[in-house]
């Protein structure tokens, strides 16, 4: 009988994958043995196979390529990193060696994109599209970059009151855009997004507020649905009417010269995961020229905000199983190292899926199991794996350890979870790797920093270390004494 794990992944998939292979009886991501990985920094860990932000960059560039030639397109397609997905540093020096542009989304956000332009890894020739609610602190700085020259910077308006909040602190001349507030799929709690402004309400407020501005100009029309970019009949719809929104705006508005249809693109979350991206972008493309010949108008310079798509592939965890649970005849609960709601926490807050593999032991017999985390809260669990929501893996041993990798984890994970700060029950959080290829393509592995420690825990909340209570006893003393 096909008993072993091997055999249930081969009969349920075509196995082994394009990231995803066997090499010695473990498995081996984008040619990384992971085994080695775990043997040389213990787990639980994360990392990040850099490699990997740049392959899908250079995946989605070519796919906007070949579109824009096929359908003889004649405006230009730019790639913009959505940095909520993942602010690390390591992510944008990664992203940046492939000519994009940045999308940000708060106030220090800014204070980023100036630090990289003081690295000279980002110009003034780089476009800076800011999105999000704007107050204060982002208005200031946004403010602060365009009066330092940066002349591709571009506000896209949330609410009636953004323009006059920038032109009271921006010096000269600049270009916004306008986000339309889409509609919702039916099964969303509510009808239209609080983001942007609504479809019908866009052009009255153009000449309202812009037309007749001689310091604003309208550069672009951004559009984004929290579904993301799906082939069917919702997403083609909200398209098709962001696209009358444009065609009617372009008509009376020359400086109108770009689309931004912002991020979306789904990402493997599964063995048997299966998107055609080609397709969609072809048909994107082709939709867009269609709509603007029908209506007379210039196609517009397409932007696009990839955020899970540029660094969600190249995110791993790694966490041993410390032990088996018998909890009535039928559920074995395997106990993870660490904890999902601190270091996965989509699994625990909108039950995302994560594409999720033993790291050893594929040549053992297998058994249907649940998969738990340290914390005593009750929903710290995972159970959305591919095989119709149960989890298999290798039987339980405890002489024989298992280590179970969660991969494509790369987006969110660690700004929602809290980096560096604090974690439910005081879990800590796991250290993090960097997996890079050097000049020769060979893979190196750095540590980019190290599980917490109960002191760095304790700081956060407030409690003294001994010899800081010491010093501060000390302290008072001579307080006293000299008071005295």
């Amino acid at each position: 009988m096909n008993t072993k794990y091997i055999d249930l992944v081969n009969q349920t998939f075509d196995f082994p994958q394009e990231e995803f292979k066997l090499e010695n009886k473990t498995l081996a991501f984008h040619d990384v043995d992971l085994m080695q990985l775990v043997e040389q920094y213990g787990a639980p860990l994360k990392f990040t196979y850099l490699p990997q932000i740049s392959n899908n960059i250079n995946r989605a560039k070519k796919w906007f390529a070949d579109a824009i030639e096929k359908n003889d397109y004649k405006g230009n397609y730019n790639y913009c990193y959505c940095t909520k997905s993942s602010h690390f540093k390591h992510v944008l020096d990664e992203a940046l060696k492939n000519n994009i542009h940045i999308e940000t989304s708060s106030a220090f956000d800014i204070d980023i994109v100036e630090s990289l332009k003081a690295e000279g890894k980002i110009t003034n020739e780089t476009f800076v599209i800011s999105n999000g609610f704007k107050r204060a602190q982002y208005v200031t700085n946004i403010a602060r970059l365009i009066n330092n020259g940066h002349k591709n910077a571009i506000p896209i308006i949330d609410n009636y009151e953004e323009i006059e909040l920038l032109s009271a602190e921006i010096e000269g001349p600049f270009n916004v855009g306008i986000r339309i507030a889409s509609e919702e799929e039916p099964k969303f709690e509510f009808y239209t997004s609080r983001l942007g402004i609504g479809y019908k309400n866009i052009v009255p407020f153009y000449k309202n507020q812009i037309q007749n501005n001689e310091k604003v100009a309208l550069k672009m029309l951004h559009f984004f649905i929290n579904t993301g970019i799906r082939d069917n009949a919702y997403y083609w719809n909200e398209l098709s009417k962001c696209l009358k929104v444009y065609t009617s705006l372009k008509k009376i508005c020359p400086s109108l010269d770009s689309l931004n249809i912002g991020g979306g693109f789904p990402i493997k979350n599964s063995l048997a995961f299966d998107f055609d991206y080609a397709y969609m972008v072809d048909e994107i493309v082709n939709q867009i020229k269609l709509v603007c010949d029908e209506e007379g108008v210039d196609v517009p310079h397409i932007f696009t905000e990839f955020g899970s798509f540029t660094v969600g592939e190249s995110g791993g965890a790694i966490y041993e199983i410390l032990y088996q649970k018998q909890q009535n005849d039928r559920e074995k609960w395997n106990m993870i190292n660490s904890s999902f709601i601190t270091t996965l926490p989509d699994t625990w807050a909108i039950n995302k899926r994560f594409i999720m593999l033993p790291i050893n032991r594929w040549n053992d017999s297998y058994e249907r199991v649940l998969l738990g985390g340290l914390t005593c809260d009750s929903d710290d669990y995972y159970n959305s794996e591919q095989h119709m929501n149960a989890i298999y893996l290798p039987k339980y041993n405890k002489e024989k350890p298992l280590y179970i990798g969660f991969f494509n984890t790369g987006a969110y994970q660690e700004t929602i979870g809290g980096f560096g700060g604090l974690q439910h029950c005081l879990i800590p959080s796991p250290k993090h790797i960097l997996i890079d290829k050097d000049a020769d393509g060979k893979l190196t592995t750095k540590l980019f920093s190290e599980q917490q420690k109960s002191e760095d825990l304790l700081n956060i909340l407030g409690y003294n270390t001994a010899k800081d209570a010491s010093e501060t006893q000390k302290n008072t003393l001579e307080t006293s004494l000299k008071i005295q």
